[in-house]
């Protein structure tokens, strides 16, 4: 019997995750199945979580917090994010991780984007932005602003961010990152100058910013408006876009217009796909012989990225 796997969320008919995994395990020769599951409500979400038919579930919009409280066990990635963008069982246990961070600056160094020192605007405050938050700053950032529309609403993400990292920093050793020219978990919380605000009060953010990467719905819509002043903008900056497959967003559109280097959330998608990939392996007690940039490949190409 095929194991199967998904990824959850509302809407998901736009999402490659299934044809990018399908085309991995087929070429791995695994008897696994990957689906969509669209489910419209909260109670529908939760009901299809509670069958539990499933070896591993890649989550997206809206029921990443939903994910994690229903996860056993939650890595720290997923506890400073407040929410798991995959969930992998193992026995009874049910394992929550968040990988949206790391496949952003993954997707972004494979694109020659060094965070060394970079001064980083992260939009939003859900889970996404805060992966990413934490992935930039163990990638090297010097200073992070989380900014949303609400500065409070930014305000009280990040304190509960910042105490959850501060917490996790000495709860346990510090090993170093198995990242060439990564810092280590409490490194990274150390060193890095984390603030928060909003549209309307981080205009100096936005302008003195190296690395500005857009974490909300913004631009599912093909009518979308940037989520902040692009006037903001200027030539050497990089703008990315989490949101794919929609076409080029408003804020990507504007962004190539004043000369910086524009990317969309399409690398991103191959990035976490083959680190949640690796999870599910891991889980299933699984270590196939392939690499990281072998399946990069094999799912890009799925994609037709």
């Amino acid at each position: 019997m095929a194991e199967r796997l998904y990824v959850l969320g509302h809407p998901v008919g736009h999402s490659k995750s299934p044809v990018m995994h399908n085309a991995l395990y087929l070429k791995l020769g695994l008897a696994w199945e990957y689906r969509a599951q669209d489910c419209d409500s909260i109670e529908s979400a939760q009901a299809f979580l509670d069958k539990g038919d499933f070896l591993g579930i890649n989550i997206t919009t809206p029921y990443k917090p939903l994910a994690y409280q229903n996860a056993s066990v939650k890595a720290a990635s997923a506890k400073l994010a407040q929410g798991a963008n995959v969930l992998a069982r193992k026995g009874s246990e049910l394992l929550a991780y968040n990988m949206d961070g790391e496949g952003c600056v993954l997707a972004l160094e494979r694109k020659g984007v060094s965070f060394d020192s970079a001064r980083v605007v992260v939009c939003g405050s859900g889970p996404t932005a805060l992966a990413i938050a934490h992935a930039a700053a163990m990638a090297g950032a010097a200073h992070i602003s989380l900014i949303g529309r609400n500065k409070q609403r930014s305000a009280r993400a990040l304190q509960g961010f910042l105490a959850e990292y501060r917490h996790l920093a000495w709860a346990t050793f510090s090993f170093p990152s198995p990242v060439p020219g990564h810092r280590g978990f409490r490194e990274a919380y150390e060193e890095t100058d984390f603030n928060s605000g909003s549209y309307r009060s981080s205009k100096q953010a936005f302008s003195e910013a190296d690395i500005i990467v857009n974490a909300t719905p913004l631009g599912m819509s093909a009518d979308d408006p940037a989520p902040f002043d692009t006037a903001l903008l200027h030539e050497g900056q990089v703008v990315c876009d989490v949101v794919y497959g929609h076409g080029v967003t408003e804020l990507l559109a504007q962004a190539l217009k004043l000369g910086c280097a524009a990317f969309d959330g399409s690398s991103m998608l191959v990035a976490q796909a083959v680190a949640s990939a690796r999870a599910f392996f891991m889980h299933a007690g699984i270590d196939p012989d392939i690499s990281d940039d072998e399946m990069f490949a094999i799912m890009a190409e799925a994609a037709d990225f």
